[in-house]
């Protein structure tokens, strides 16, 4: 461990009704760990899938990936279920995170992989979620230790009316947004965090993934061209919409629609359609103000400022 390094340190627990940043606390980590950390409705499956790939190199059919690669600070199932799994797993464990990182028990020793999207087409893309989540699931949450209210299904169907919550409130009816993006954007610079954008997989999925393998530490110019091309079409949207089941949490049972509901779109600026031009100035002002220049400036298009 670099003693010269100024590793983050967590200062604070999140608890609410789905996560409990005390699961990490007394977490046993690998050497050879992956973390993929999000805010939520970022990409985190598509990374997941992607991370699989290099994995297995390829040969995942039939794998869940979504219960291979468990949401930690989940708390459906209880972590007295959840880590027993994870302890026996012996393949190279990938799990995901939606804690901001002054929440988190950070390791020097593990590889991070941090996905972000504009925050307007997370929100977009978090409607369908909520929407879409069946009763049973807000009754599990009901039956666990009170942490704060329990989300219920959306109060309306109004998307603008559903954004405005959202943005007023700051990532309402879940967590906060801006703290996440804010937070994880202090370590980019870290030797084991990998920065990726979400408009960025979309334009050019083959290279985002080259980078990818290559921070985790895979010889991807090594790769037999065959299997980089299963990997390849193993990560396209239409791939994981067919076999959404695969990489859905619980199948999908969550959801309304089952697994494809989870795999919806896969689509960015779908607001545009409903946000006037000062609601855009808004935003734009809110995120500037929230992140910074360099940060604001990523999280809107995927590019650093030189």
């Amino acid at each position: 461990m670099d003693q010269s390094t100024n590793w983050p340190v967590k200062t604070r627990e999140m608890r609410n009704f789905c996560m409990d940043s005390t699961y990490w606390n007394e977490f046993e980590y690998r050497d050879d760990d992956i973390i993929v950390a999000t805010w939520a409705k970022s990409g985190t499956t598509w990374v997941q899938q992607i991370i699989a790939q290099f994995i297995f190199e390829g040969e995942i059919g039939g794998l869940p990936i979504a219960d291979m690669s468990p949401w930690l600070d989940f708390r459906l199932p209880p972590l007295e279920i959840k880590l027993p799994e994870i302890d026996a797993q012996t393949h190279r464990r990938f799990l995901k995170t939606h804690l901001p990182l002054d929440a988190y028990v950070f390791s020097p020793k593990v590889k991070y992989v941090y996905i972000a999207r504009d925050g307007r087409d997370c929100c977009w893309s978090m409607y369908n979620h909520h929407a879409s989540m069946l009763d049973w699931v807000y009754e599990e949450f009901n039956k666990l230790p009170y942490f704060g209210p329990v989300v219920a299904a959306p109060k309306t169907d109004d998307m603008y009316e559903y954004y405005m919550d959202w943005f007023i409130n700051d990532g309402a009816p879940f967590w906060p947004f801006w703290e996440n993006i804010r937070t994880w954007w202090e370590a980019r610079n870290l030797p084991n965090v990998h920065f990726i954008h979400y408009q960025n997989l979309k334009d050019d999925m083959k290279g985002e993934m080259q980078k990818i393998g290559e921070f985790l530490g895979y010889d991807v110019n090594g790769l037999k061209k065959s299997t980089w091309d299963k990997m390849v079409l193993q990560c396209t949207f239409d791939y994981m919409k067919e076999n959404a089941t695969l990489s859905t949490p619980l199948g999908g049972d969550m959801f309304s629609g089952g697994a494809t509901a989870f795999v919806n779109k896969g689509t960015n600026q779908r607001w545009k359609d409903t946000l006037s031009a000062t609601d855009v100035a808004v935003y734009e002002a809110r995120a500037l103000a929230e992140l910074g220049r360099e940060c604001a400036h990523w999280l809107a298009t995927g590019s650093f400022l030189r």
